[in-house]
C-alpha cells in the first residue's frame, strides 16, 4: 500500500496553495481575454483581412499572368511591337466605339 502521508510543512503547503491560485488567476484572466467581445471581434477581423489579402494576392497574380499573355500577343521577344496584329485590334475597337456613339446619338434623336 502506498505511503499517502504529506510530508510538506503547513507554511509549504500555504505557498502551494498561493501559487497554485496565482496560475488558476492568469489562466482565468486569459480565459476572459479570449472570450471577450472585443477580442472576439479583433480575431474575426483578421481572420476576413487576411483572406481578402490572400485573394487580392492571387488576383494579382492572375492579373500579371493575363496582362504578360497579353503582351506577347502584341509584343515580339525583342520588344518591338507587332503592327500584324494591332491593326487589326486597334480597327474592332474604332468599329466597337462608332457602334456605341451611333447607337447613343440615335437614342437621343427619338
Amino acid at each position: 500500500m502506498a505511503d499517502t502521508a504529506d510530508t510538506r510543512t503547513p507554511a509549504e503547503i500555504e505557498a502551494d496553495i498561493r501559487r497554485r491560485r496565482e496560475v488558476l488567476a492568469e489562466t482565468l484572466d486569459e480565459i476572459g481575454m479570449r472570450v471577450h467581445p472585443k477580442t472576439l471581434v479583433g480575431d474575426a477581423k483578421a481572420k476576413v483581412v487576411s483572406h481578402v489579402d490572400h485573394t487580392l494576392g492571387r488576383a494579382y497574380v492572375q492579373v500579371n499572368r493575363v496582362v504578360s499573355e497579353v503582351r506577347t500577343q502584341f509584343v515580339d521577344a525583342e520588344g518591338a511591337p507587332r503592327v500584324e496584329r494591332i491593326v487589326p485590334v486597334a480597327l474592332l475597337a474604332v468599329g466597337v466605339v462608332g457602334l456605341f456613339a451611333l447607337g447613343a446619338r440615335r437614342r437621343r434623336d427619338r
